[in-house]
């Protein structure tokens, strides 16, 4: 499996109807991030950017997970496959019996 980074430029201003539909993205992106195929996914501070790395198959394979999204039709993207992405390791804090 390989690891994609996906840009994509956001429309500004938001319309009410790309408003509208942005919890139904933040519910698809939480599902893919469970499942494992979405390892992050940022937004810039003036709201116009967003980065998502994803393990997929083939760029093929990113294009079905990126077309699941409410809001693909009013975004542009550009797919771009990693060598590689190193990240910090998510620390769980140790349980305690007291």
């Amino acid at each position: 499996m390989t690891q994609y980074m996906v840009e994509f430029d956001l429309p500004t201003p938001y319309s009410e109807e790309f408003l509208a539909k942005i919890p139904l993205q933040k519910m698809v992106v939480d599902e893919l991030m469970e499942e494992g195929k979405i390892i992050s996914y940022a937004l810039s501070m003036d709201r116009a950017r967003l980065w998502m790395v994803l393990n997929a198959d083939s760029e093929f394979a990113v294009l079905d997970v990126i077309n699941e999204f409410p809001l693909i039709q009013d975004m542009h993207y550009i797919i771009t496959e990693l060598m590689f992405n190193h990240a910090g390791a998510i620390q769980v804090p140790a349980f305690s019996l007291n």
